[in-house]
């Protein structure tokens, strides 16, 4: 599952790779890869596998849960879409409460006393997702497992899931797509071993080459 995912996303062209011109993520790190996985709804062969891949892993792991969350915007369309599969109710969670109606950050149903199954699309430190795993806990759900697509493996991640008391699973992994895009001929020898030198110091990266 985690090979075909990676070849999945590959495909559409989700992993891509700029070390020229890299990108800053919202917690301030420097990369010369990034995953995109908005572009999945558009190709719906390879969204499918993404979607059959959440529930291998749900029936696999017998994660029992009565909704499905996604958070805006990234995990909305998968939580969504994944929901409508499995025919179980879902919500959605802003990334902030608005500041007209309600003022909610939950938005599609009640879910106090509910087992709420979290689904994202990409974790990087964890932040926006445990941001999310609150909100939820504050309109009194229980939250203790959160699927995603793909994490970039970050120690910091696992910290911050850990001390939340939360389970992150994925369905593939930075390792993976490194070695399925090698083997597909996406990049070449020299741009793996700029990727693995990221990994290896993804904060001090950008630094370490003068950007």
């Amino acid at each position: 599952m985690s090979e075909a995912v990676a070849r999945a996303l590959i495909e559409i062209g989700a992993v891509g790779f700029s070390p020229q011109n890299p990108i800053t993520f919202k917690s301030g790190i420097v990369s010369p890869v990034y995953v995109d996985n908005r572009r999945l709804p558009y190709h719906p062969a390879q969204w499918q596998v993404v979607i059959e891949g959440f529930k291998n892993i749900i029936e696999t792991d017998a994660i029992e849960f009565d909704v499905i969350a996604g958070v805006a915007v990234g995990g909305v369309p998968h939580s969504s879409a994944l929901g409508y599969a499995m025919e179980r109710p879902s919500v959605f969670v802003r990334k902030e409460a608005k500041g007209h109606g309600k003022g909610q950050r939950v938005e599609g149903g009640d879910i106090d006393g509910n087992t709420v199954l979290l689904v994202e699309d990409l974790v990087t430190t964890g932040g926006s997702s445990l941001s999310g795993v609150e909100a939820l806990r504050n309109e009194g759900a229980v939250v203790d497992t959160l699927i995603a697509i793909v994490s970039y493996g970050f120690k910091e991640a696992q910290d911050n899931f850990e001390q939340a008391s939360v389970t992150l699973k994925t369905l593939t992994n930075f390792q993976t797509i490194l070695q399925v895009a090698l083997g597909m001929e996406k990049f070449g020898q020299a741009e793996h071993d700029i990727i693995a030198d990221w990994f290896s110091d993804p904060h001090g990266w950008a630094s370490r080459h003068g950007l």
